[in-house]
């Protein structure tokens, strides 16, 4: 009876054995390609969507009605298969494609790693060594952040798996598509297995010529695939928005190389466009096949697969012997603006046998918001208001816009969004309003300048940063009822009897209704010591009279700002009319530094100022001589003389762009003097440091930067500590500046931390070198070691027991035993020098084989640190 349980059990177990043999061959040799993709639902519902490509005619194919997913947040369930299809394939690589579907809810913002691992992948794939025993790992990355919004990853349009023939050109994209429009990148990472780790052992298809991931089309290039077989490579699509990475999908896929007398068809090369919102784009494809082979073209991409007003060709597929021709056709509407350009794809592929061969071209298509419509602008008083069309896409958030003082006659080119920097236009408002349709430009409450033609641009924006077609430029100026500076000049530069040539130009376009006049002109000049402060310091009742000279000014020492008020003067009807824009004169300064001279200025004007000269004063004929020019307010005079005196002057060179002012506009500031002074630190030394542990020397090497600092070096100062913290202790100078070599004995140790400080001859000093510091990991070959062999003879010749050549060790504890474990010799000196000799007998030890243990006290950066070496030593005689 006992027998027949054993006989029974083993069969049983035999038979579970077959069981799980029939089923790892039922899963075995399966997956060829696979990706995961998500899209958002409701909330913290996401819906993830995984397509695998599986070899036909395997039993797996019916049997895995679903596949366990990892939703990354410690949840693994199984979804369900919804759809199963077998591909068109050639029949010694047969293909079915299959596609999962299930829903998840997350507890909370986060990111999660999407995963699936399938121990199942197929066998025979070349660069995966040991493919059957390998699993296949995908994964979607989803960032959950409610400051970023809601994601959908990207959808890939264009299969994983397909052939190509061998030294034939290969070519691959995945069709990626954003429904979010959030930019992508693409790169070729390696193919992932068990856990998620890298394969060992995965490398690149071999390739002939170029093997390549376009990293902004994801156009893959394999040019050209010397072998036969099948291959496997990894694309990860990263999804970024607003410069941050919001997701990302790992799709692995499979391509068989087939040894094939054929070429691949040609799509014929597709420029990328844009199209204006509202408008329907139309363009011709084609493609033809060099053998002469009937030839398919299809197409796919974000236009082809909106819910809404989607892009469609005619025919579809297109199909012709030798070449073929196809239509693309898109009515765009305004919800299809957006920041990033759609990507479309078009994919031709001949009858050839034994594979069909396939040449894949990808272009872009840019919708553009149309532009603001029929912008007018009108002055009112020192405002200036802009009235446009209503605008046609209400999806809008608002507009941009956007003011020069000078017109440029711009009118947006093909493509080209928003408004340009080279315009020199700046953004002066944010209508955030997409039903606005006028703007008032008061230059934010200070009024504008009269003397302007003010030119404005108006674009609107989307919620992605997508910007539409600039309107049409519009300009005008304000009215001339006002008086207008254009001259705030020095005359005499003094600390009491400066003067100022102050002019103006008068008013030419007075409403006489309003003000009959006669008129006149209250000159205004700010307090030195409060310059917001204006006092009235005289007046000229002549309406041509549009000079005056201030004088008894500190012009030295003080800037000045003039103000002309401007009064209808009638007789029992006295009002102020309004006011000139203020103008400051040109105030001078000059900060002195090594063999230079630093000149800085003012530029509180109301006109433009395009070019400042400056000038000199020559010291033999006191006169002064142009130096220089700049278009900025500012100005290096170089190669002076240290200790002398140098006095200069600005003249500005200016206009206002409206016809009828004085042009050009020249200024001039106050004269002012500086003297160039050594101010400036050598640079920090660059430092090095070599340790020679024989002689517990440290051996110090500088250099000194290139001319970007001061280079009159007089001095070296070098610093030392024993470790890592605390402070630099001074230890020596060196006052010969062509010497930059020191040699320092820090004791019986190399351990330390050096640095170098340069001073120049007026004792300027540089900041500290780089920071060296030597520990003894730095010195490997100074580590306490011991020999294994000495010979104590009295030859003279390796007759002590003593380490080698070491550096710093504080001391030591060694005790030396012999085959028996008696102690026959120790010390805590760490050179030892052991003669052979019985510590107890003081005779010598027979030859042989003795062991130690020594406990090592080093020296240390961070301080003393114990450790223990043990080993052995043969005395032999």
């Amino acid at each position: 009876m006992r027998k027949f349980f054993t006989t029974s059990k083993k069969l049983i177990f035999l038979l579970l054995l077959l069981q799980f043999c029939i089923s790892l061959s039922l899963f075995a040799t399966h997956q060829r390609a696979a990706e995961i993709t998500y899209r958002h639902v409701s909330g913290l519902t996401y819906e993830v969507t995984l397509l695998t490509y599986t070899r036909s005619n395997m039993p797996a194919n019916t049997i895995r009605i679903s596949l366990p997913i990892n939703w990354g947040d410690g949840n693994v369930t199984d979804i369900p298969r919804v759809e199963m299809m077998d591909l068109p394939s050639d029949s010694s690589y047969p293909v079915t494609y299959n596609r999962y579907v299930g829903q998840h809810t997350y507890s909370g913002p986060a990111t999660y790693v999407i995963s699936l691992e399938d121990p199942n992948r197929n066998e025979g794939i070349l660069n995966i060594p040991n493919s059957v025993n390998i699993p296949l790992y995908v994964y979607a990355e989803l960032v959950v952040n409610p400051f970023l919004g809601y994601n959908n990853s990207p959808r890939l349009l264009l299969p994983p798996v397909d052939n190509g023939c061998v030294l034939e050109p290969y070519y691959h994209n995945p069709g990626a598509y954003d429904p979010d429009g959030d930019s992508l990148s693409y790169r070729l990472v390696t193919c992932l297995g068990t856990r998620g780790l890298p394969i060992p052992g995965y490398t690149l298809p071999p390739t002939t010529n170029i093997l390549h991931l376009d990293s902004v089309t994801g156009d893959f290039r394999w040019e050209n695939p010397p072998l036969q077989g099948q291959y496997n490579i990894a694309i990860l699509i990263e999804e970024w928005r607003n410069g941050f990475k919001i997701g990302s999908v790992l799709r692995d896929m499979q391509i068989i190389i087939i040894a094939c007398n054929n070429n691949p068809p040609v799509v014929d090369p597709i420029a990328d466009t844009c199209v204006e919102a509202g408008d329907t784009l139309t363009f011709n494809v084609t493609a033809h096949d060099p053998d002469g082979n009937t030839v398919s073209l299809t197409g796919t991409g974000g236009p082809l697969v909106l819910a809404d007003h989607f892009a469609y060709l005619y025919p579809n597929p297109a199909v012709g012997i030798g070449s073929t021709l196809t239509t693309f056709t898109w009515q765009t509407v305004c919800n299809h603006v957006q920041y990033q350009p759609y990507h479309v794809f078009f994919k031709a592929s001949d009858n050839s046998k034994p594979v069909n061969l396939v040449d894949i071209k990808s272009m872009q298509i840019k919708v553009v918001g149309p532009p603001p419509k029929n912008l007018t602008v009108v002055p009112l008083g020192n405002s200036i208001i802009l009235n446009w069309d209503p605008y046609t896409c209400p999806n809008a958030k608002g507009f941009y816009i956007w003011r020069k003082a000078d017109s440029t006659g711009f009118v947006h080119g093909f493509c080209q969004t928003g408004v340009p920097p080279y315009l020199g236009y700046v953004k002066i408002g944010d209508a955030t309003d997409v039903s606005q349709t006028t703007f008032t430009d008061n230059n934010n409450g200070e009024g504008l300048d009269i003397g302007f033609k003010y030119c404005y641009l108006v674009d609107a924006y989307y919620h992605d940063k997508a910007e539409s077609y600039a309107s049409n430029e519009a300009c005008a100026s304000l009215r001339r009822d006002l008086p207008v500076i254009t001259n705030v000049s020095i005359n005499t530069t003094s600390e009491t009897n400066g003067s100022i040539y102050l002019a103006w130009s008068k008013p030419t376009e007075i409403d006489t209704l309003l003000a009959p006049g006669p008129y006149k002109y209250v000159i205004n000049r700010s307090n030195p010591v409060s310059p917001s402060t204006f006092i009235l310091i005289d007046s000229l009742t002549n309406l041509n009279d549009t000079v005056f000279t201030d004088t008894l000014l500190n012009t030295k020492d003080n800037y000045y700002r003039y103000r002309i008020d401007f009064y209808n003067n009638t007789p029992g009807n006295y009002f102020l009319i309004g006011s000139s824009k203020t103008a400051s004169s040109i105030f001078l300064t000059i900060v002195p530094t090594d063999k230079r001279l630093k000149l800085s200025w003012s530029n509180n004007v109301p006109w433009s100022n395009f070019r400042n000269t400056i000038y000199r004063q020559n010291p033999f004929t006191t006169t002064y001589d142009s130096v220089g020019s700049s278009d900025k307010t500012f100005f290096v005079d170089k190669g002076l003389i240290n200790g002398t005196t140098y006095c200069y002057l600005v003249k500005t060179v200016g206009k206002y762009s409206l016809t009828g002012f004085i042009f050009p506009i020249l200024n001039y500031s106050q004269t002012n003097c500086g003297i160039p002074v050594d101010n400036i630190s050598p640079c920090p030394p660059v430092l090095n440091v070599t340790p020679d542990c024989k002689s517990s020397t440290n051996y110090l090497r500088w250099s000194n930067p290139d001319d970007t600092c001061s280079i009159d070096i007089w001095k070296y100062y070098i610093y030392y500590k024993p470790g890592s913290g605390g402070e630099f202790t001074l230890i020596d100078s060196l006052t010969n500046i062509s010497d930059t070599t020191y040699q320092h004995q820090p004791g019986f140790t190399n351990v330390g931390c050096y640095a170098v400080i340069a001073m120049d001859s007026v004792g300027n000093r540089s900041s500290f070198s780089n920071e060296v510091c030597i520990d003894l990991k730095d010195i490997p070959e100074c580590n306490y070691r011991f020999p294994d062999v000495f010979t104590p003879n009295g030859d003279g010749s390796n007759d002590y027991f003593k380490p080698f050549p070491f550096t710093s060790v504080e001391k030591i504890n060694l005790t030396i035993f012999d085959r028996w474990g008696k102690i026959v010799f120790d010390t805590h000196d760490p050179y030892v020098n052991w003669d052979g000799k019985d510590r107890t007998t003081n005779q010598p030890c027979s030859d042989g084989v003795y062991f130690y243990v020594c406990d090592v006290f080093e020296i240390t950066l961070t301080g003393n640190i114990k450790h223990t070496i043990r080993g052995s030593v043969t005395i032999l005689r």
